[in-house]
C-alpha cells in the first residue's frame, strides 16, 4: 500500500519533467501528501493529445459510484486485479494517468508498539512517475464533478521487500507515452508495465515519526534520522 508520499516540486519542474503543455495548476510542495486532498497528475487530453498537469482527489471514484465514499478505499490499485477489478476496469482502458513524487513512505513494524519510517526516492534526486488511473464522477445530488485518482502498487523491489510487501510501480521515462496512451498498447503490453522498479537507482533512509501525523508538513519531515540502507542493510532490519 501507498498511502503517503512527497510531491514537493513545483507545479513548473513537474510541467517540465514530464513535458506537459497548457496552464499549471496553483499547488504547493507537498511533503505529506495524504488521501482525499488534491495533488498534481499528468493526463493526457483527449482532444489535442497532449500531456496536461492537473490536480485530482486521490481516491478514485468510479463513474457509477453512488457517493464519494468509495475513495476512502481506492487509493491504490493492485496491479494483479486493475485490469478487471470493478472499481479500476474501465479507466485502466483509456483513463490512466502519471502521479508525479519526489519519494513516499512505508513503515515497517518493529514491534507491538512501534513502527519505523522510511522514504524511498530516486539516488539522483529525480522525480519519479507513478503508474495510475483517473476518474471523473458527478454527484447526482449536486451536479458537482469531482476528478479523482488512484495509485497502482505491486511487488516490491529487493531494497522496498523487507520494509513493506507492496511498493507503487514507477514508470520508466520512456514507458511514460505508452501507459498514456500515447503509443499503441494491449492490455497485455500494459500489464507488463506494472513491474518492480529496479532498486539500484533508488535510495532509503530512516525518517522521524512526524511524518506518521497528516498535519505534519515541509522539508523536515524527509531529514534523514540514521544512514542510507544498503540492500544487506535492508534485508536485515529487524522484523
Amino acid at each position: 500500500m501507498c498511502g503517503r508520499y512527497q510531491p514537493s516540486s513545483s507545479a513548473a519542474e513537474i510541467a517540465r519533467w514530464f513535458k506537459t503543455v497548457g496552464p499549471l495548476p496553483n499547488t504547493q510542495p507537498r511533503y505529506n501528501a495524504a488521501p482525499t486532498d488534491s495533488h498534481p497528475v499528468v493526463l493526457r487530453d483527449r482532444d489535442s493529445v497532449e500531456r496536461r498537469l492537473e490536480t485530482l482527489r486521490w481516491g478514485l471514484i468510479p463513474y457509477w459510484a453512488k457517493d464519494p465514499k468509495i475513495g476512502y478505499t481506492t487509493i491504490n490499485a493492485m496491479a494483479e486485479t486493475v485490469a478487471t477489478k470493478p472499481a479500476f476496469r474501465e479507466a485502466f482502458k483509456s483513463r490512466r494517468c502519471l502521479v508525479p513524487a519526489d519519494g513516499y513512505y512505508e513503515w515497517k513494524k518493529l514491534n507491538a508498539k512501534t513502527r519505523q519510517p522510511y522514504r524511498f526516492c530516486l539516488a539522483d534526486g529525480g522525480l519519479m512517475g507513478f503508474a495510475g488511473l483517473w476518474e471523473r464522477w458527478k454527484d447526482p445530488a449536486s451536479g458537482e464533478t469531482i476528478q479523482s485518482f488512484t495509485i497502482i502498487t505491486g511487488a516490491p523491489n529487493p531494497l522496498g521487500e523487507p520494509i513493506h510487501d507492496r511498493m507503487p510501480v514507477i514508470l520508466e521515462p520512456e514507458d511514460y507515452g505508452r501507459w498514456l496512451g500515447e503509443e499503441e498498447a494491449s492490455a497485455d503490453d500494459l500489464r507488463s508495465l506494472l513491474r518492480p522498479y529496479p532498486y539500484e537507482p533508488m535510495r532509503v533512509y530512516p525518517i522521524g515519526p512526524a511524518v506518521g501525523n497528516v498535519k505534519n508538513e515541509g522539508p523536515e519531515l524527509i531529514a534523514p534520522i540514521g544512514p542510507d540502507l544498503t540492500l544487506a542493510q535492508a534485508r536485515s532490519v529487524v522484523p
